[in-house]
């Protein structure tokens, strides 16, 4: 009977770590991605909050980065990051974000809500109110410095007063005959000239442009347009700047048909003043 012999065995040897290059076996790699990410975003987010208008950019940037900076400060807490001062950091800066965005939306809907007043300011019409001449008919109204002020609503008459909210006044005198000159522009041979001498004190306390006045005239019952005459003494029409406490007188004369009656006299101030007419009988 034979003996069995068992073939020999390979020595024993325990199985290896895998290596792989640059880490160490066995040992998870740190996730330092969140810290990195918050510091960076935080701190363009502070940057962003610094710049006028840029307040949603930096409270966008400045909440992402929040919300990674704490995670990335959990995950040093838990061993498995090494940037727990890169992500505290980084938090600050997010909140650091988030109060700049705050304050640059404040600021910046204030400019806005400022500018938007005075664009209201500046196209919205400045109203008037009559003052009537001395002796004249005063009408009813508030007394404001010893005098009474209504609506120019209507027409007023020669020597009559528009005040408007600013101060600006501007005053109509009556209508009296013109001998246009030889070489004049805008009479018509068969009708009459009228001149009339407008107005404008500017009691305000800042400077007016006067080159935006228009004076227009009308004629008769049926208003027709009174052409305005140029020549040498009357037409030139306001410009420059009436300074406060100061003003200017300016003659106008106006071509109208021989039968009429009246002459309707508008001024406007400004493109943001409200036109006032005056009723000049003839």
């Amino acid at each position: 009977m034979s003996q069995y012999t068992q073939p020999p065995q390979p020595p024993y040897s325990q199985p290896q770590q895998p290596y792989t290059p640059d880490r160490t076996p066995g040992v998870r790699p740190a996730r330092n991605g969140l810290g990195v990410a918050a510091l960076i975003l935080g701190l363009i987010g502070a940057v962003s909050g610094l710049i006028p208008f840029l307040f949603w950019l930096a409270g966008i940037l400045g909440t992402i980065a929040l919300v990674l900076g704490l995670v990335g400060r959990g995950r040093a807490k838990r061993g498995e990051a090494t940037n727990k001062n890169m992500a505290t950091f980084g938090t600050v800066l997010a909140l650091i974000a988030l109060i700049l965005s705050v304050v640059g939306a404040v600021i910046t809907f204030k400019a806005v809500g400022d500018a938007v007043d005075d664009l209201n300011k500046a196209v919205s019409d400045t109203t008037a109110s009559a003052k009537p001449k001395a002796g004249g008919d005063t009408g009813k109204g508030k007394p404001k410095g010893g005098e009474e002020k209504k609506p120019a609503e209507e027409a007023l008459e020669e020597g009559d007063s528009a005040v408007y909210d600013d101060d600006l006044t501007v005053t109509v005198g009556d209508a009296t005959k013109y001998s246009p000159g030889e070489f004049a522009i805008g009479h018509t041979k068969g009708n009459k000239a009228y001149r009339v001498a407008v107005v404008i004190e500017n009691a305000g306390k800042e400077k007016f442009d006067s080159t935006l006045v228009s004076v227009e005239a009308r004629a008769g019952e049926d208003g027709v347009d009174a052409e305005q005459i140029f020549d040498d003494k009357v037409g030139q029409g306001f410009s420059g700047t009436v300074l406060p406490g100061k003003k200017v007188t300016v003659l106008f004369a106006f071509d109208s048909p021989a039968d009429a009656k009246s002459l309707t006299v508008e001024v406007n101030p400004g493109f943001t003043y409200d036109a006032t007419q005056w009723d000049l009988k003839l």
